[in-house]
C-alpha cells in the first residue's frame, strides 16, 4: 500500500443504511478504497456492496467490530463469503487467522487492547508495539489496523513506534478528522488510513458540501501527506534482456531514492541489480521464463505492490508477449501504477518515490 485513503461507509461503528446511494457519491470523488463494517446492514446488501466495489474496479475492506470470539468468527467467515479484498479489525488474530489461510482475504487485526463501543486503544506505547509486533509474526496477518487516535496518550509517538515495530503495512483507524492527523499517519510510516463519521458529517474543508467534494478534499490531503510518507515502497523492478542495460542506467541515476524503498525483481534482473547495487534491498523471484513474472502478478493481485516498471524491448520479436499483457491487465485491474519506459518510471519515482 501506498499511503492509501480508505472510505469507511460507516458511521457510529455501523455500515450506513443508504451505503449503496453513498457509494456512487464515493467513487465520483475518485477513491477507489471502500470499506464498510460487518453490522448495519442485511448480508445480502453487504454482498452486493461489496460487488458494487470490485466492479467499479475499487479495492474492498471489512471491519469487524464484534465483542466475542463467536462473533468474529463469524465475521471471518462473512468477509470470506463477501469475496472483500481486506479483512480489518478484531483482537482474536489467533483464532481468524487460521480460517483465512486458504483464502485470499487480506488480514489486517487490532494490536493493542480494545475496550468499549465505540472502540477504545488502551496501554502503553511499549505494550501496544509488542502487541504489534507478536501478531505482524502470523503467518497470515498481512499487516495492522492501529486504532490511533482512539488512545489516549502520545498518538504521532504510537503510530511511528507500530510502524518500526514490523515491516507489514499499518493502517490508521478511528477519529482521523483533519489534515494534521493524515500527515501525522503519513510521517509515522502508515501504509493507509480510514476515514468514514468525519467525511460523512462534512468535517473537512471542501469546495462543495457534498461527500464527493469531501472525497475529492481527502485525496488532495493524501497526495500532500504522500510527499512526506516515511513508510518504504514496494516497487518491482523488472527488464526484457535487451532493455536490461537501460534499467541498469535508471536504477543507477535513482540508487539514492531506491535505497530507502523494497525491490521485487524477476531472478536474473534481481541478480544483476544486485550485484551492481548492493546497498539496494532485493527480494528476488522465479527468472521469468520459469514463472517470475506470474509471481509479480500475483503480487499485483493482493496489493503487495506500491508501482511495477518494467522496461520492455519493442523491437524484439514477441516482446510484448502474454506475460507482460497479463500484468498489464492486472496493474489496471488492481490500479497499480506500471511504467515500461525510463521517461515514465521518472514519473512514478517523482509524483510517488
Amino acid at each position: 500500500m501506498a499511503f492509501d485513503f480508505i472510505f469507511m461507509l460507516t458511521a457510529n461503528d455501523r455500515t450506513i443504511p443508504d451505503a449503496a446511494t453513498r457509494l456512487d457519491q464515493v467513487l465520483a470523488g475518485g477513491a477507489r478504497h471502500i470499506g464498510f463494517k460487518d453490522v448495519g446492514l442485511p448480508f445480502d446488501e453487504l454482498k452486493a456492496l461489496a460487488a458494487s466495489i470490485r466492479a467499479a474496479g475499487g479495492r474492498a475492506y471489512l471491519e469487524v467490530v464484534s465483542l466475542d470470539e463467536e462473533s468474529e468468527l463469524r465475521s471471518a467467515r462473512a468477509a470470506i463469503d463477501l469475496e472483500v479484498d481486506c479483512l480489518l479489525g478484531g483482537t482474536r488474530a489467533a483464532a481468524v487467522a487460521p480460517l483465512l489461510r486458504d483464502h485470499p482475504v487480506r488480514y489486517y487485526p487490532f494490536p493493542g487492547t480494545i475496550v468499549g463501543h465505540p472502540s477504545i486503544l488502551s496501554g502503553t506505547i511499549g505494550e501496544i508495539a509488542e502487541s504489534a509486533r507478536q501478531l505482524a509474526d502470523l503467518e497470515t496477518v498481512h499487516g495492522l489496523d492501529l486504532l490511533a487516535y482512539r488512545f489516549e496518550g502520545d498518538v504521532p509517538a504510537l503510530m511511528k513506534s507500530v510502524c518500526q515495530a514490523t515491516t507489514k503495512p499499518v493502517i490508521m483507524a478511528g477519529s482521523i478528522d483533519q489534515e494534521e492527523r493524515i500527515m501525522a499517519a503519513a510521517q509515522a510510516g502508515a501504509a493507509g488510513f480510514t476515514v468514514g463519521t468525519a467525511a460523512l458529517a462534512g468535517s473537512f474543508p471542501a469546495a462543495g458540501t457534498d461527500l464527493t467534494s469531501q472525497v475529492q478534499a481527502i485525496l488532495a490531503m493524501t497526495g500532500r501527506a504522500k510527499q512526506h510518507s516515511a513508510a518504504p515502497k514496494r516497487i518491482a523492478l523488472v527488464a526484457h534482456n535487451n532493455r536490461k542495460s537501460h534499467l541498469m542506467a535508471w536504477a543507477g541515476r535513482h540508487a539514492e531514492t531506491l535505497r530507502r524503498h523494497r525491490i521485487v525483481s524477476t531472478g536474473g534482473t534481481g541478480t544483476m541489480l544486485g550485484k551492481a547495487l548492493p546497498e539496494l534491498a532485493i527480494r528476488r523471484l522465479q527468472r521469468g521464463s520459469h514463472g517470475g513474472d506470474q509471481q509479480l502478478g500475483a503480487l499485483v493481485a493482493t496489493g503487495e505492490l506500491d508501482a511495477v516498471i518494467f522496461f520492455a524491448d519493442p523491437d524484439s520479436p514477441g516482446a510484448i508477449d502474454f506475460d507482460l499483457l497479463a500484468l498489464i491487465r492486472l496493474a489496471i485491474q488492481h490500479d497499480t501504477p506500471i511504467a515500461c519506459s525510463p521517461a515514465a518510471a521518472d514519473m512514478i519515482l517523482t509524483a510517488s518515490l
